[in-house]
């Protein structure tokens, strides 16, 4: 164990037992250099669907001084170095942060060991012409040492890491070392502290980078709920739906889904999807061929860390009953439609006893477009009346039944009612806010930034206090095409942001479904580039399903954010 950097350290990769650096020929890393640069120029980009961006870190031991190491890791494109803190605390200075290794409390496993002095002595001559072939060809898998982490992640969570110590500290040796092998660390901001709990969380993968840039590699489990990354736990059962195991790479490679130490399935290719069909640990290995034809070695190049899949997904839902101080209206009719319409045509109102004046907090419901309805969120309605706030919860027509734009006329339909009768329900139609979650977050921020549909009932944009969208959808263009028809822009309230949109609050959560972080992202900085006013929320701990029905407790932070956008 290495004693300042605090952490369970055991070995489980090294190099081959034979004499590796011999057993690699010149014309092999001639072979593995070709290789690279090919890889280099068919990289594909991996978009940032998730909640988090993937930052490139160094772990190591070394003395060298914190000048030479921030130089080190500019040189390799480092964004992070954690160093051995004992030795040299680390000072705040422009460039790629500086950090203590983790604190006591902190466990990993060490799955990647540096090139020993010994062997260094071996490759001085060939790291001059292959710098990073030479130095990364030197590493190699031990399948003894990745069961032991097996064993112990079948047990308990434990991250993976690697060190990336240099033989000499030398410059260009420990710049070499630096891009041989890092420590890819999944987290929303490049702060300490986020690196910090992301890579004590196991959001985070090892790879080795002389191959072959990794940045935006994906191993993410997906299910009803939402998606959830390296480190996290993820619950299945009925509720949850099919869980599926998500791989992502920017070039093709040899891939191995691993389950509590067994290989349950192999692709090679950029993209793989596996269905989990048992609890434990699963992770995955990425593999790359190159050396030549005559020379060829499959290389390991990247080591995920794990997602666990325990225990059986439940959601407690909030109590549906009336409080004494709240007035529940159901089935408002806000339109006149044929039979088969008329419940959806409905509108469901919680108002607050004893108050006048109050502000209307218009919610549309999600369900992909496809499903839902105002009865599943009586909870959500008493939530708001209960603090003075009244809420108004419609139905609305549903597709594939009723393509785009059945969905936002019906909506802009139950806010003309609402606003035409705001008086009349005790409320202020000069504070009506709209708002929606996941579906109905794309359907509320539509309704407040393309102004067409408002005026066929003569409501001017300015109607709108302010928007507050839940997990929504900006962009339908990244939608599939069987959901909407026709031209996606115009159904995109990305395309109709313009200086004089209303106020925007905009939450997204940890576990949120496919692209909605990055929606939610690009969303709001569209707002502020045309000088609108944007609020960007993040809900740590939910998924995309609780997210909304923790809305209706009192601790929720994402419920205390429109309390206070609306007050």
């Amino acid at each position: 164990m290495r004693s300042a950097s605090a952490l369970l350290l055991l070995s489980c990769l090294s190099l081959d037992a034979a004499d590796p650096v011999v057993g690699v020929s010149e014309s092999q890393l001639e072979g593995i250099h070709t290789q690279r640069i090919d890889w280099m120029k068919r990289r594909g980009n991996v978009p940032a669907f998730g909640v988090y961006r993937d930052f490139r870190a160094v772990l190591t031991h070394s003395r060298a001084p914190q000048a030479k190491l921030r130089q080190a890791a500019t040189d390799a494109s480092v964004e992070a170095v954690f160093v051995d803190a004992e030795s040299q605390p680390p000072r705040n200075e422009d460039g790629p942060l500086i950090l203590p290794l983790p604190a006591a409390g902190f466990k990993g496993m060490e799955i990647s060991r540096p090139i020993a002095t010994t062997e260094w002595r071996k490759l001085r001559g060939r790291f001059r012409q292959y710098p990073g072939e030479a130095l990364g060809a030197a590493l190699d898998s031990a399948a003894v040492g990745l069961a032991r982490w097996d064993d112990e992640i079948a047990k308990d969570a434990l991250p993976g890491i690697a060190f990336s110590d240099a033989p000499e500290d030398k410059a260009d040796i420990l710049t070499a070392a630096f891009r041989s092998t890092s420590v890819h660390i999944l987290a929303r901001e490049l702060t300490e502290n986020d690196l910090r709990a992301s890579l004590g969380a196991g959001h985070s993968y090892i790879a080795h980078d002389w191959l072959c840039d990794p940045t935006g590699f994906i191993f993410a489990a997906a299910n009803n709920f939402g998606v959830f990354d390296m480190g996290d736990t993820v619950a299945t059962g009925p509720m949850a739906g099919e869980t599926r195991l998500e791989i992502f790479l920017p070039v093709p490679a040899k891939i191995k889904v691993i389950h509590n130490g067994e290989v349950v399935a192999q692709a090679e290719d950029s993209k793989f999807s596996y269905a989990v069909k048992e609890e434990g640990s699963y992770r995955v290995e990425a593999r790359l061929s190159a050396g030549g034809p005559k020379e060829n070695k499959t290389w390991p190049w990247i080591f995920s860390n794990p997602i666990y899949v325990r225990g059986t997904a439940n959601i407690r839902l909030p109590s549906a009953d009336t409080p004494a101080n709240v007035e529940r209206r159901s089935g408002i009719s806000y339109v006149d439609g044929g039979q088969a319409d008329a419940d959806k045509h409905k509108l469901d109102l919680y108002l607050p006893k004893g108050k006048t004046n109050f502000p209307i907090l218009f919610f549309v419901h999600g369900g992909s477009w496809r499903t839902g309805d105002r009865s599943l969120y009586p909870a959500l309605g008493n939530r708001f009346a209960r603090e003075g706030i009244a809420v108004a919860i419609p139905s609305y027509r549903l597709m594939p039944a009723n393509p785009h734009p059945a969905q936002i006329e019906d909506v802009a339909a139950a806010f003309a009612w609402v606003y035409r009768n705001a008086a009349q329900i005790g409320g202020d139609r000069n504070r009506i806010y709209v708002s929606g979650h996941s579906a109905g977050g794309h359907l509320a921020s539509l309704l407040a930034l393309d102004p067409r549909y408002l005026k066929k009932y003569g409501i001017p944009p300015n109607a709108i206090r302010g928007a507050i969208s839940m997990s929504g959808v900006y962009d339908v263009t990244e939608t599939p095409a069987f959901v909407f028809d026709g031209d996606k822009r115009d159904a995109s309230p990305l395309s109709f942001v313009q200086s004089s949109a209303p106020p925007f609050l905009i939450a997204y959560c940890q576990w949120d479904y496919w692209g909605l972080p990055k929606q939610a992202r690009d969303f709001e900085a569209a707002l502020k580039r045309n000088f609108d006013s944007a609020r960007l929320v993040y809900i740590p701990g939910e998924t995309h399903i609780s997210e909304i029905v923790s809305a209706a407790r009192d601790d929720s932070p994402l419920t205390r954010a429109i309390l206070s956008f609306i007050q």
